[in-house]
């Protein structure tokens, strides 16, 4: 017969908040309009002498920081009747890489990129831009939030 006493149960209660708190940060929502805006990079309208700090999506060369990077993948899917195109895989990239994620969807719905926590609203029939340098390794799941669609798999060595 196994007996409960009130410090066990207080730390089943502990465990369990702590798990549905981890599962909840991992695939929470952000209301904030600056997740569906698109990183924007320096133009090409300064002098050549002026110096512009560098912004998340461009790379820290001289020669970039005057004009718009050009992307090292672009990642293209489109949604229709809950059907992914190209159909669910992996897609690898190389670590440093800038990558741009576009995605139409025939219904209103939200994009979201797992580990890098990043977003974008998917209006239906309008794409939906995400772009970023893949800085960190690993495995990430880029999926839509309202019909629950893993689009892909992104890895980044």
């Amino acid at each position: 017969m196994s007996v409960r006493t009130p410090a066990r149960r207080t730390t089943a209660a502990l465990a369990a908040t702590a798990l549905t708190a981890l599962l909840l940060v991992g695939c929470g929502q952000d209301d904030d309009p600056s997740v569906a805006a698109p990183s924007t990079a320096p133009t090409s309208d300064a002098p050549p002498s002026a110096t512009t700090a560098p912004t998340p999506t461009a790379a820290a060369t001289p020669s970039a920081a005057a004009s718009t990077p050009a992307v090292d993948r672009q990642i293209t899917v489109t949604i229709a009747n809950r059907r992914v195109d190209p159909p669910t895989g992996r897609i690898t990239v190389g670590k440093g890489e800038l990558v741009r994620i576009t995605v139409t969807s025939d219904v209103s719905d939200e994009l979201h990129v797992h580990g890098y926590d990043l977003g974008a609203r998917l209006p239906a029939g309008t794409p939906g831009l995400v772009e970023f340098r893949a800085d960190k390794t690993g495995l990430f799941e880029v999926e839509t939030h309202e019909t629950e669609l893993v689009l892909f798999q992104l890895v980044v060595r």
